[in-house]
């Protein structure tokens, strides 16, 4: 199992050494000229965009702290890679276990701290930046973001660094302190385990929709602002999933999600009016659903719906809080219709 790498290269060469900034604002700038890549690399180790600026931001402080240990041996944005995806390991170290299943019996979802990554952050890197950072749809996608958080971590790091970055066996195992028949015993394990939760439509699921998701998505949006039920199971597949991270209960069914929904208040008049908007991340087609209630004068926002489509139907819908919508580009709210 592979996936095509993220910037086109084939393994990262080693260079010449060349002496690091002394100073810490020239080393600051030379060090974020790599932020975006970082960033989007320890987002997939770790799944939740906070966790990734927070890797990110102590792989800059112990890079300068570090500086003199650079020997020259590699790039200095190897260095960076080295020292992010060991921050994201320390992370992933502090975190606690996640149950398989709920104390009701029913299956937890696996990656309670899942957020979903803004596209901005995925646009095109500014001129002055070293490296185009390119994401595929396979790997950015959150079906694939959950998936490989059920990979150990070092055989995670390995499958990210071979399968995705498309280093070499051993550039990965020297970033990894281990030797290459280590690495690809590790590596082995780990496209094992990411082949088991990946999704079996995954084919389809790769494939871009174009017009058919714009339709779906705009299908979606009117069900959901006119309360129509019949409308939302007739887009949603029979064996869909639904989670709302950090709630540990996942929902499979499109009948059972819907009576979830309706459980919750979903087209009752108490619930009040819905307006969407419509956005991206995760390079899937991202809901921002807003509510009136009586006596309120604008629509607030409720949550947002990063929907994953196939077979021209919605296969799992992962809800997440409001606290999301400044970081997707949603507005704070909208005016009355």
């Amino acid at each position: 199992m592979s996936f095509p790498g993220d910037n086109g290269h084939t393994r990262m060469t080693p260079s010449t050494a060349s002496p690091l900034p002394a100073d810490e604002a020239t080393f600051s700038a030379l060090a974020e000229r790599h932020r975006r890549e970082l960033h989007l690399h320890c987002y997939r180790m770790l799944a939740s965009v906070h966790d990734a600026e927070d890797a990110v931001q102590e792989t800059f402080l112990r890079a300068w702290r570090s500086r003199e240990t650079f020997a020259g041996r590699s790039t200095f944005r190897a260095w960076l890679y080295r020292i992010a995806t060991n921050a994201a390991l320390d992370i992933i170290g502090r975190r606690p276990s996640v149950p398989s299943v709920t104390e009701d019996g029913n299956r937890a979802f696996e990656v309670p701290w899942l957020e979903p990554y803004p596209e901005q952050l995925l646009a095109a890197p500014a001129a002055d930046e070293p490296e185009e950072v390119v994401a595929s749809r396979e790997t950015i996608e959150l079906a694939f973001i959950i998936a490989v958080q059920q990979v150990p971590p070092q055989g995670r790091a390995a499958l990210l660094l071979r399968d995705v970055l498309g280093w070499s066996a051993a550039d990965s195992a020297q970033l990894l302190d281990i030797s290459v028949a280590a690495l690809n015993s590790s590596l082995q394990r780990a496209r094992a385990v990411l082949g088991e939760h990946l999704p079996a439509d995954r084919v389809a699921w790769s494939a871009e929709y174009d017009a058919e998701e714009r339709e779906l998505v705009a299908r979606y949006v009117d069900a959901n602002e006119d309360y129509d039920e019949d409308g939302l199971l007739a887009l949603i597949a029979e064996n869909a999933r639904w989670a709302m991270p950090p709630d540990p209960v996942s929902i499979t069914g499109a009948a059972e999600m819907c009576s979830a929904w309706k459980e919750g208040g979903f087209g009752t008049p108490e619930f009040g009016e819905l307006r969407c908007v419509v956005t991206r991340a995760n390079l899937q087609p991202a809901i921002g659903v807003y509510r009136r209630r009586d006596g309120e004068d604008e629509y607030r926002p409720l949550a947002v719906d990063v929907l994953r489509m196939a077979n021209g139907v919605v296969a799992e819908i992962l809800t997440f809080v409001p606290g999301q919508f400044e970081a997707l580009g949603l507005p704070a709210s909208l005016p009355p219709r």
